[in-house]
């Protein structure tokens, strides 16, 4: 029997470990996604995922109400991710690490990216939202991907609700553009598959 977000988060303030991890595996596919999205590297995004959720652990009781979590979960995992590309570029790698010193782990349970990605449309789709620009893309994730409001996205991207409309439908029809081919009209229906 699951909780509900408001219980859960309430459990958890309180200090229970079972709803804490509870709500961990809950969150864990959403932040690790997009944190994939923003960082294009499985390692960078699961220890960003890590860094997250002891930011939220720290943060739970400055948090009130489940029904903007979702959101503000987004958003803290947005802005964690672009910190690190910031770190990232300010201050490059010294070197490079070899191959085969690279450790691989290996755990029963399937990788979210590897969930996410199976099947041929979906690695379409995938390619055709890299060939987006960001702020497009970044739309399209949050409002269709993880289902945020206009106004969520637009409260969290920090732009009026307008231009989440217009570059939601520009890059949707860029997106059908492309999943039907470049000659393609995306006005008309694709062949059924």
């Amino acid at each position: 029997m699951s909780l509900d977000l408001e219980t859960l988060l309430d459990r958890c303030r309180q200090g229970d470990a079972l709803a804490w991890e509870a709500l961990v595996r809950q969150m864990q596919a959403r932040v690790h996604g997009l944190a994939m999205h923003y960082l294009r590297d499985r390692e960078e995004a699961r220890d960003a995922a890590q860094d997250i959720f002891i930011r939220l652990y720290e943060r739970l009781d400055q948090f009130v109400g489940s029904e903007t979590f979702i959101p503000w979960l987004l958003r803290l995992t947005r802005n964690a991710c672009i910190d690190r590309i910031r770190r990232r570029r300010a201050r490059p790698p010294a070197f490079d690490i070899p191959a085969d010193e690279h450790l691989e782990l290996s755990s029963d349970q399937p990788d979210p990216h590897e969930v996410w990605g199976t099947g041929q449309r979906r690695r379409l789709l995938v390619a055709a939202l890299n060939q987006l620009p960001r702020p497009s893309r970044e739309v399209v994730i949050l409002k269709d991907i993880y289902g945020l409001s206009l106004e969520e996205v637009a409260a969290l991207l920090e732009i009026p609700v307008g231009t989440v409309k217009s570059r939601s439908s520009r890059a949707r029809l860029e997106l059908a553009r492309q999943m039907r081919g470049p000659d393609a009209d995306p006005l008309l229906p694709g062949p059924v598959q």
